[in-house]
């Protein structure tokens, strides 16, 4: 099984996994946690409530059917004590019914069981970025560049025409570069650099 190394974040992502199966547990914890996640796997629903309310959870990855409390009801638990917590029902006995009382509470995704393991990871990663809790380095760079280079402009009242003559680089180029929409070349950096009067390694900000 090969999964892919977990994107940046800045802190260790939990996730609580709900299934009476122990064989999935298993196998979902190995899998989670070769992402680079922290997986905690519970096969009694009953425990649910008392572990989220004890420690800190990102997301839960929750079957919907078992014994002894259904996954539709520990879905409603989990609702009156958190309202914010991700989210994801996995099961092997998809409905209509119960995909639309999951999305009556707010879950992030409705998985039908067996899964592909590539689609699978990509969708927690999915979750977790529309939280702002996994970013992508290179992202990120180009983020701090853009927003060096905008603030070094503005300090020196340049506007982009003013800077794009500087430097002989496009007003569309130097744009998209401070927005980090475009990655920029070494050498257009060196001329932005140039042109703004600062070093090269200064346009990297504190990354």
């Amino acid at each position: 099984m090969s999964v892919k190394p977990q994107p940046y974040t800045s802190q260790t992502i939990r996730v609580l996994v709900v299934d009476d199966e122990p064989d999935i547990c298993e196998y979902m914890t190995l899998l989670l946690t070769q992402s680079g996640y922290q997986v905690v796997a519970l096969t009694n629903p009953l425990e649910v409530i008392d572990t989220l309310k004890a420690d800190t959870f990102h997301i839960v990855i929750l079957d919907l059917m078992m014994p002894k409390l259904n996954g539709i009801e520990l879905l409603d638990q989990i609702r009156r004590i958190d309202t914010d917590i991700a989210i994801v029902i996995f099961t092997g006995y998809p409905s209509v019914d119960t995909a639309v009382q999951s999305l009556k509470h707010n879950v992030s995704d409705y998985i039908k069981k067996p899964f592909d393991v590539q689609e699978f990871t990509e969708t927690i990663e999915r979750i977790l970025r529309g939280r702002g809790l996994l970013t992508d380095p290179e992202e990120t760079l180009h983020k701090s560049i853009g927003a060096t280079i905008r603030n070094l402009r503005r300090e020196r009242s340049l506007t982009l025409k003013q800077l794009s003559r500087r430097t002989g680089l496009s007003v569309s180029l130097l744009s998209q570069i401070e927005r980090a929409e475009s990655s920029a070349s070494v050498s257009s950096l060196y001329k932005v650099s140039a042109a703004l009067e600062v070093r090269l390694t200064d346009l990297f900000g504190a990354f």
